[in-house]
């Protein structure tokens, strides 16, 4: 399966964020081209700061795999990780990280810093712009509808 088919997952789950009234983001980590851990944004439902995406797929991958090592493992998710994303990213040990929109806001992967240039333990490579189009769209989309409410 291609870049493009699992960040169509990812997508599919950042819509199911939006449709919630969360802000859309989706992730999923991938092992062996199967879908092991999954993750969307709800950080407004569970009322939790750390209820981002990429920490549910990878607490899910985590799960299923039955250990935190996720160094086989890549992880797609729609918007480019923040800080706190990038941290866990790095400690999962998460092989190849493959983004679509670029965060000017909080973007760890090279849009505000690239922690990922620093000398951690671990560097996963990085892919990004994949489907940026689309994933940009869903936030953009979002934002618009939640300011035409207001």
């Amino acid at each position: 399966m291609s870049d493009e088919y699992f960040m169509g997952q990812a997508i599919a789950l950042a819509q199911q964020a939006a449709d919630e009234g969360e802000v859309p983001v989706g992730a999923v980590v991938v092992k062996d081209g199967k879908i092991v851990g999954r993750g969307r944004n709800r950080r407004e439902l569970a009322k939790n700061a750390l209820a981002h995406a990429e920490l549910e797929a990878i607490n899910d991958a985590c799960k299923t795999l039955g250990g935190w090592r996720l160094f086989a493992c890549d992880l797609y998710v729609t918007l480019e990780p923040c800080p706190m994303c990038a941290g866990a990213i790095i400690n999962s040990r998460i092989k190849r990280l493959v983004y679509g929109a670029d965060d000017p806001k909080a973007g760890s992967a090279g849009s505000v810093i690239n922690l990922f240039d620093l000398p951690y333990n671990h560097r996963p490579q990085i892919e990004s712009g994949v489907l940026k189009e689309e994933c940009s769209k869903i936030l953009t989309d979002f934002f618009k509808s939640l300011r035409a409410k207001n």
